[in-house]
């Protein structure tokens, strides 16, 4: 088990981790979460080399993509650098990637009922007007969970607030700050249930965040 204990806030430089093989050739890991070894509730960094694949594997709980890098593929399409992804429960595919690509992928998180197949290209999706200066590109919802693209201007700064069902944010570019600290492009961090920060920036910075879908006992 890795962070597995959703009471806990975890940050994660994920750039400064080393890269671990997979079962397949050529596909390469950074571990963020992790229930066992090759099942269960997982998020990760991967990495496909060039003309990489994955064998064929069902998704039990479903699994969530956001392409980091490179082009993402599997039998239904193309998936470039910025595209969302979402396959429901019980859902397959065997997955590659011709010129390669780095992925940012959760495994068996979705509620049963979380049925919808979401397939969004955040290059062409338009941007929402949020709270104070932020922008906001919606890619799912159900019941109290949320998952968004959230732009900051420079200089921006958000209220003091908590989340409720927790909160989970990969910095995809500039660096997101707090009062615990600086995350820079690459950061996955992980705030349990009514958490609480008072977020910032000083340059403009794209987070992926999504919130309400931690445990809340």
């Amino acid at each position: 088990m890795l962070n597995m204990d959703f009471s806990h806030r975890v940050v994660i430089e994920t750039s400064a981790q080393q890269w671990l093989p997979s079962p397949a050739a050529g596909v390469w890991r950074r571990p963020l979460e992790r229930e066992a070894k090759e099942k269960g509730h997982t998020s990760s960094i991967v990495k496909y080399e060039p003309n990489s694949a994955f064998a064929t594997h069902s998704h039990p709980l479903g699994e969530e993509i956001f392409v980091l890098e490179g082009v993402f593929s599997d039998e239904e399409g193309d998936y470039p650098a910025g595209t969302y992804i979402r396959n429901p429960p019980g859902s397959m595919h065997a997955p590659f990637s011709q010129q390669g690509c780095t992925i940012f992928v959760k495994l068996n998180q979705f509620h049963p009922r979380d049925k919808e197949k979401v397939r969004v290209d955040s290059n062409c999706a338009p941007w929402l007007p949020g709270m104070g200066g932020l922008t906001v590109m919606p890619l799912h919802s159900f019941e109290h969970e949320h998952v968004a693209l959230v732009k900051w201007p420079k200089g921006e700064r958000f209220q003091p607030h908590k989340h409720f069902g927790g909160e989970e944010i990969l910095v995809l570019s500039g660096e997101f700050k707090d009062e615990f600290g600086a995350y820079p492009a690459g950061s996955w961090l992980r705030s349990p249930h009514m958490s609480q920060h008072f977020p910032y920036v000083e340059q403009e910075t794209i987070i992926w965040v999504k919130t309400g879908h931690l445990p809340v006992e």
